[in-house]
Parts: structure tokens; sequence; C-alpha cells
């Protein structure tokens, strides 16, 4: 393994290491009841004090939820070019290598999330049709974080014409700047749910772009 890879890795390592314990400290730190229901946020003030700024804005909630979908759609356009690819070669084993990861990386992107739905580190500060939700970390921030890139490296390795290549790369890529700028304003999460998001996606994106071009380089 040469040592661009090896740094990508270790980065990779180092914002999980960073994402546990900032939850670890989400837990202990500065706790108050102060969402809905008296529910128990972490870095009460700091995440109340943001929130106070940034109000609430279902609109803008509502637009980022429907653009969810978009990585949704590449993840399932990515999971047709692999089976297209097993059937065509006849064996899952000649399935591009870096297809068979984004597979098992996408595997690990939704057991994240099934965790946090099931072991609710905290609720949003506001109720979603009268119930309390799951808020930490941002689900569609974590989504959109980790499938996004991971796409975009994609194309940019398989789409030949750099016309094409740069257009889609530059729009998607601007798409997750107003994702996870929309849905921090929305109002929807606590500051400490985003910074969660992007610590635990930062970490999954880096280590799936070390393992990935370890083996199809």
């Amino acid at each position: 393994m040469d040592k661009k890879r090896k740094v990508r890795i270790c980065y990779g390592v180092f914002f999980l290491g960073l994402f546990s314990l900032w939850t670890y400290l989400l837990r202990i730190v500065d706790v108050q009841s102060i969402g809905p229901r008296e529910t128990a946020v972490g870095f009460a003030t700091l995440n109340q004090f943001f929130h106070n700024i940034t109000g609430v804005h279902m609109s803008l909630y509502h637009i980022t939820d429907w653009l969810g979908l978009v990585p949704v759609f590449l993840g399932f356009g990515f999971a047709i070019l692999g089976l297209a690819q097993w059937i065509k070669r006849n064996q899952i084993r000649k399935v591009d290598y870096d297809i068979l990861v984004f597979g098992g990386y996408y595997l690990v992107v939704l057991a994240a999330y099934l965790f946090f739905e099931r072991f609710v580190i905290n609720y949003r500060p506001v109720l979603i049709d009268g119930f309390l939700e799951a808020s930490y970390p941002s689900s569609t921030t974590l989504l959109v974080l980790c499938v996004v890139p991971t796409s975009i490296m994609q194309f940019y390795n398989r789409i030949k014409c750099k016309l094409v290549r740069c257009s889609l790369c530059w729009t998607l890529a601007l798409f997750v700047v107003f994702m996870v700028l929309g849905r921090l304003l929305s109002g929807v999460h606590w500051l400490s749910d985003m910074i969660g998001g992007i610590l635990l996606s930062v970490g999954l994106v880096m280590l799936y772009y070390g393992i990935t071009y370890f083996k199809s380089k």
C-alpha cells in the first residue's frame, strides 16, 4: 500500500475516532432538557444558541427532505451497474472491485443509520407531525455526504468526456453544499447533530477512498 492510500485510511480512522469522541461528549457535557417534551440534549447552551439564530424553516426542511432522494437514486444506479456486470460476467468476483466495495460501503452507511435510529442520542428540536424523531447524527447529512462524494469519485473515473465529467461532478458538489447548508439552516436538527453527521461521513468516505483505490489502481 502506497503512502497516499495509507494517509487516506488514517484520516478515515481519525475522523471516525473524532465522531466517537464527539458522541461520547454529547452524552455528558452540558446536558439539559431543552428539547420538545423536555428531552435532554448535550452541549445544550451551544445548541440552543444556534437554534435561536436559525429558527425553524419547514419549507427548507421539506425541500432538503425530497432532495434526499437524489443520493438514493445514485445508490440504486450503481447497484444496477454491479448487477449488470455480475450477470454479464457470470461471477460476482468479476464485478469491478470498486463497485463491490461500493456495495459493502452502502451497507455500512445503512447500518450506521439503523443503529442511531435504534439507540437514540437525542431528538430533533421540533416535533415532526406531532412526533419525536431521532436527530443524531443528521441522517440526511449522512446520506448526502456519504453517497454523493463517492459517486463523484465513480463518475470521475468512469466518464471519459471531460466536459460531461466536470459538469456532473461540479453540479453534485454544489448539491452537497446546498443540502448541508439547507439542513443546517432549516432548524430541524441541533448543531451537534450536523457536526456528528459530518464527522462520521468524512471518516467513512476517506476509508472508502483509501480501500477502493488501493485495489483498483
